[in-house]
């Protein structure tokens, strides 16, 4: 998630350029469908001085609690595919299992702990990101090319992944746990703890580092192509409308999704391992046995409820997140 440091609308030429960017960094703030491997937002010096700063990342929290609780159905059917998923089972027939075997409040099995790390998350990756920003600017007081907030913004992910990253294989447990199996996300964190100690709170660690590269790399540039295209044809002046400007950011953060989702259904099904981790039961060995026995098709299993999830996600943060920021008063700058 990107914000200039500039003031928007600076200069004439600029202006349909500036626009862009101000909207896609407005819009990748509400845009949360639940991945957490996005860049981080950028904040402008007078929102830092001013203290604007944590109420955008307060209503962007609240915006992605919201939208997350209103997809978790979706997003418990992709992780029980990506674990359990096979070429006789599907959305419905997995739907219907989980209604049968713990009725409609099985469906936000292992929400709570999704909402709760997201303040964690976030708060971790925004300081991680200046501090990042910093060591790169050095000296100089400059705006950050687009490259150097790609590698900022993916330094600061892998920092707060490797800080919470035990809420997510939590999360993913209390997902496909079946009724009566934990009583809560501490009973569950201390029989998940007993069975294989502290090792097992970080399975799936090194597919979701590494997912973070080309899931934010691609949707940057995507956007900026999509961006780039828009503003040749159109030329600079005529600003695009809001929802063309949603299309590309939806577009753009898809296009991530689609090539980082081998590493992370590999991921899932790690953070899903009770025994030892050995053998076909690494990264590498997980990833070779589904090719084998599925081919390419069976890397990309759980997908579609994950696009399924996309626009009621992306239209509920936006309309959360842009009530929450005017109670606040917060204005768009």
């Amino acid at each position: 998630m990107l914000r200039q440091q500039q003031d928007v609308f600076a200069c004439g030429c600029q202006l349909c350029i500036d626009f862009l960017h101000h909207y896609h960094e407005q819009l990748q703030r509400y845009m949360d469908i639940g991945e957490d491997i996005g860049v981080p937002d950028d904040f402008t010096n007078s929102e830092m001085v001013s203290g604007m700063w944590w109420r955008h990342l307060l209503a962007g929290g609240i915006a992605g609690a919201v939208s997350r609780t209103c997809t978790a159905p979706l997003d418990r059917i992709k992780v029980y595919l990506q674990v359990h998923g096979s070429r006789q089972c599907n959305i419905f027939s997995c739907g219907k299992y989980m209604l049968r075997e713990g009725g409609v409040k099985s469906y936000w099995r292992g929400n709570g702990i999704n909402v709760l790390k997201i303040g964690p998350e976030t708060a971790l990756k925004f300081m991680a990101y200046e501090q990042v920003k910093r060591m790169i600017k050095g000296v100089d007081n400059r705006d950050l090319s687009i490259y150097e907030r790609f590698v900022a913004g993916s330094a600061a992910g892998g920092i707060s992944q490797t800080a919470i990253y035990p809420l997510e294989v939590l999360k993913t447990r209390l997902a496909l746990r079946k009724t009566g199996e934990f009583k809560g996300i501490v009973d569950a964190a201390q029989k998940i703890y007993n069975q294989a100690g502290l090792k097992t709170f970080y399975r799936g660690y090194i597919p979701n580092l590494i997912g973070i590269l080309p899931y934010a790399g691609i949707d940057l540039a995507v956007y900026e192509t999509l961006k780039n295209n828009y503003i040749r044809t159109h030329g600079k002046d005529e600003q695009p409308a809001i929802w063309l400007l949603i299309l590309c950011g939806t577009v753009s953060s898809t296009a991530g999704q689609v090539c980082s989702y081998p590493l992370a259904l590999v991921r899932t099904r790690l953070q899903a391992q009770i025994g030892p981790v050995n053998g076909q039961n690494n990264m590498v060995g997980i990833f070779t046995d589904i090719f084998k026995r599925e081919g390419l098709k069976g890397l990309y299993r759980g997908l579609t409820p994950n696009f399924l999830k996309v626009a009621p996600a992306v239209s509920t943060s936006y309309v959360v997140y842009e009530y929450v920021r005017s109670a606040l008063g917060v204005n768009m700058t």
